[in-house]
């Protein structure tokens, strides 16, 4: 016979995801800390309700709950992630990024190199180290292999050999040994706007402040930077024209023009599909001033 508690324990946790997808974080909360109170050793509802307080802005409570979380599974990935990243809105960059720098790990254990690459590049903008600079470059070494045939791997490497190929800033680490501009934007005031629209569950404000922050960083040079608001606006809206094409130009800016191009392609095949005319002129232009004789962009353009 089961156990009644055990299916009180699953119906909290369904009551709990599907409070989240409807963005009803309060109700979610107190679903998943149900869920706590019934299995108080399993670390799922706790990884639940770290990500319902994050949503809800009670970021000091989402990293309790991640804690609790990984008091339980010390290798939960999505523990793992939630935690860093509510560690860096509140500023703890050093402790956010020994997060990730498990995260890392665990995800390459798993055979997510992709992921993995991701994770260490995230920890290595957060807090420079030697040492995470050289397990990123063995990641980005190993990812080289995979990338041409795999769009996910190809955007990783991208990315990684983007922070790789950046100057350390002063304050990111033990073993910082370079400046940046006085006037820059900071990049967590910037990621803060985007985080603050997305707790008040305004998605669209949210993707329009990526997007404002990543021309923001572009215009002062910080490539880097721009090119995680952007993946971060894709987050929320994966088809938004706007974005890929500033992905295509930031990748023509760091001179990737291969990915610039392949980019360019595939936003050109969506817009065949949209009917959208005014992203098609302007990639158009874009393709004509840049790959003038790429056949790909003769017929498409036409």
């Amino acid at each position: 016979m089961t156990d009644p508690r055990y299916d009180q324990y699953r119906e909290a946790l369904q009551l709990g995801r599907a409070a989240t997808m409807r963005e009803r974080y309060d109700a979610a909360a107190a679903a998943y800390r149900e869920a706590t109170r019934l299995a108080p050793d399993r670390a799922l509802p706790f990884v639940g309700l770290g990500g319902a307080l994050a949503k809800l802005g009670r970021i000091d409570d989402a990293i309790a709950a991640y804690g609790a979380a990984l008091d339980r599974a010390p290798n939960d990935a999505t523990a793992l992630g939630g935690r860093a990243d509510a560690l860096a809105v509140v500023g703890r960059r050093s402790e956010a990024a020994d997060d990730l720098d498990r995260l890392s790990g665990v995800l390459e254990g798993e055979g997510r190199l992709a992921d993995a690459c991701d994770a260490a590049r995230r920890a290595l903008e957060l807090a420079e180290a030697r040492g995470r600079r050289r397990q990123l470059r063995d990641l980005v070494d190993r990812l080289q292999v995979v990338a041409t045939d795999d769009v996910a791997a190809s955007e990783a490497l991208a990315r990684a050999l983007g922070v790789l190929d950046s100057v350390p800033s002063v304050g990111a680490g033990p073993d910082a040994d370079a400046s940046i501009e006085p006037d820059a934007p900071d990049p967590l005031v910037l990621t803060l706007a985007v985080d603050e629209a997305l707790a008040a569950g305004d998605l669209d404000e949210a993707r329009r402040r990526a997007l404002v922050a990543a021309a923001g960083h572009r215009a002062v040079g910080q490539l880097n930077a721009a090119m995680d608001a952007c993946y971060q606006a894709l987050a929320i809206l994966p088809s938004d024209p706007d974005v890929h094409l500033l992905l295509a130009e930031l990748y023509l800016d760091r001179g990737w023009n291969g990915q610039a191009a392949d980019k360019l392609v595939l936003l050109g095949r969506l817009m065949e599909l949209t009917g959208d005319a005014a992203t098609r002129a302007r990639l158009c232009e874009l393709a004509g001033a840049r790959f003038p004789d790429d056949p790909r962009f003769a017929e498409m353009c036409a």
